[in-house]
């Protein structure tokens, strides 16, 4: 069991600390790219990366908190840090929407929008688009392998790069287009435009996001959960009726509890044998998870 964690947990940290490398990166580069350009889509992106990689350092430590042991002030382990830094990812997001939105909007009244177009400036945007599908996909496989919720904020942070990255790399060829045929000169806004696409994206996933991580933090069931966990109870021989299931997820981990009727005429040692079956096929089905089992006399009922 401490050999499965410790990988766990070390593949864990490995996709968190290549993530905040690779928000690292991105940001410096979008960074350069937006003020040689004065392209306010890369500008955009580069703010964009910049709460990504305040986002990836907090889910690092959040990984790393969340993997210590229970101790006598936090019974259930420390995996809600896990919910905790995933609400704050979301909180960056919006912070971010509302920046971008006003620049946009800003710009686009001011008639402000002069771009120097590069192919340096499409290559970085490319690049990051490249980074962000391969960062995206790494981290959303270890949330799923590891049902990690700080995680899988991260991969959404990377997947909304993603669109939105898309977003300006229109813009720019938009702006590209008009400085070709200058009668199109109401292209040169594209960029400001396709900057204000950039927050309903990001707006709608964090929408999502941060439901899930409050019903997280209320210890909200997952739906039919509760059903499966009766039904694998019941598949047990000798368990007459499973009821009274009660659980909370901790992190990646599920801490249950729950009630099943025996034979009243069972012994103490085998009632207890049959417990141990229930946990170990709760465990099977579930994966990891805390399972506590109560006994009851099937007469009591």
């Amino acid at each position: 069991m401490s050999t499965t964690t410790s990988e766990s947990e070390r593949e864990k940290q490995s996709a968190a600390g290549t993530s905040v490398a690779a928000a690292l990166g991105l940001t410096s580069a979008k960074l350069a790219a937006g003020l040689l350009t004065g392209s306010l889509g890369i500008l955009a992106e580069a703010m964009h990366s910049g709460l990504d990689l305040v986002a990836a350092v907090v889910t690092y430590i959040a990984i790393r908190i969340a993997n210590r042991p229970a101790d006598r002030t936090h019974l259930y382990g420390h995996g809600k840090i896990e919910n905790l830094s995933a609400l704050f990812e979301a909180g960056l997001l919006v912070v971010t929407c509302l920046w971008i939105g006003y620049e946009a909007i800003r710009r686009l009244i001011s008639g402000a929008n002069h771009i120097e177009v590069t192919w340096w400036s499409f290559a970085v945007i490319i690049v990051s688009i490249v980074v962000d599908i391969s960062r995206s996909r790494l981290l959303r496989r270890t949330a799923e392998k590891y049902h990690s919720q700080a995680l899988e904020a991260d991969a959404i942070h990377f997947e909304t790069d993603i669109w939105s990255s898309a977003v300006v790399l229109l813009g720019l060829v938009c702006v590209s287009v008009a400085n070709v045929k200058p009668e199109w000169h109401w292209m040169h806004s594209a960029d400001a435009i396709a900057a204000l696409m950039v927050p309903v994206i990001i707006l709608t996933v964090t929408g999502k996001l941060t439901f899930r991580s409050i019903q997280a933090l209320l210890d909200a069931a997952p739906e039919g959960l509760e059903q499966r966990i009766r039904d694998t109870a019941l598949t047990v021989p000798g368990i007459a009726d499973c009821h009274q299931v009660r659980m909370r997820y901790v992190g990646a981990r599920l801490f249950a509890d729950i009630h099943v009727l025996v034979d009243g005429t069972l012994s103490l040692r085998e009632a207890h044998a049959l417990t141990e079956e229930v946990e170990l096929a709760i465990h099977t089905v579930i994966g990891e998870s805390d399972v506590t089992v109560h006994a009851e006399p099937l007469d009591s009922m």
